[in-house]
């Protein structure tokens, strides 16, 4: 057990570090500000051009608090947030959506990957000890 245990563990980081690299690459952009994306941000998403590094703070923010064993949680919490409202952008813009909401998912399966706590309140049943539960319950006879 003690080795899924740690295969979980590298797995969630590994997604951990895919998502890293994204949100800092989109944070560093903010930051960067390069005329392309900040007529993107500013023409096409309808964001006013100086609150560009501010969401970029709340971006990194975010992550970090997601990359702390003690803190992740709850930048998880934030980080869907924050995902959410890049996918609500996206569909008011007629834009694809889709990778926001997959990024969102990424988040919460590294979680649940990486930490016990959050296998312990989404437990995954297998299809056997459900079978063997049911054959439980149908073999009581009634008087």
């Amino acid at each position: 057990m003690a080795i899924q245990n740690k295969v979980m563990t590298w797995s969630g980081w590994i997604i951990a570090g895919l998502i890293s690299a994204m949100l800092i690459f989109s944070a560093g952009m903010k930051f960067a500000r390069p005329p392309e994306m900040i007529e993107q941000f500013t023409g096409k998403l309808g964001y006013p051009e100086n609150t560009v590094v501010p969401i970029g703070v709340v971006e990194i923010t975010c992550l970090l608090l997601f990359l702390i064993p003690q803190t992740a949680v709850l930048g998880a919490v934030l980080l869907t947030g924050y995902l959410g409202g890049a996918v609500a952008t996206h569909v008011r813009v007629s834009d694809p959506f889709v990778p926001p909401i997959i990024a969102g998912v990424l988040v919460w399966l590294s979680l649940f990957l990486r930490d016990p706590r959050v296998r312990a309140l989404l437990p995954l049943r297998r299809s056997m000890a459900a079978g063997s539960d049911a054959k439980r319950v149908s073999t009581v006879s009634t008087p």
